[in-house]
């Protein structure tokens, strides 16, 4: 597998490419914040870590550029839950 999460800003994403095939969770930025919208591993993914590895590239990324987020998706906000270290990023 990849270990490699991509910034897409152009398709307002970040995005893996596992097997010729790609997973992405979906967001839009305001100054200093990233509010995740939805996250999507396609089928053929499934059960192989993808969303996970997908989910910590991101968070690392909004760490990184000193950013806060919001996790309005489902997925990322459960992430974060299981991963309480990620929880000092989510807008209070």
């Amino acid at each position: 597998m990849s270990d490699t999460v991509k910034d897409n800003p152009a398709k307002h994403r970040f995005e893996i490419v596992v097997e010729g095939i790609t997973a992405c969770a979906e967001y839009e930025r305001k100054p200093g914040v990233v509010t995740f919208t939805h996250t999507v591993v396609p089928e053929a993914l499934g059960g192989k870590g993808v969303g996970s590895k997908l989910a910590k590239g991101a968070l690392d990324a909004v760490r990184a550029e000193r950013s806060k987020l919001v996790p309005q998706c489902p997925f990322i906000a459960a992430y974060i839950k299981k991963h309480p270290e990620y929880q000092d990023l989510v807008v209070a």
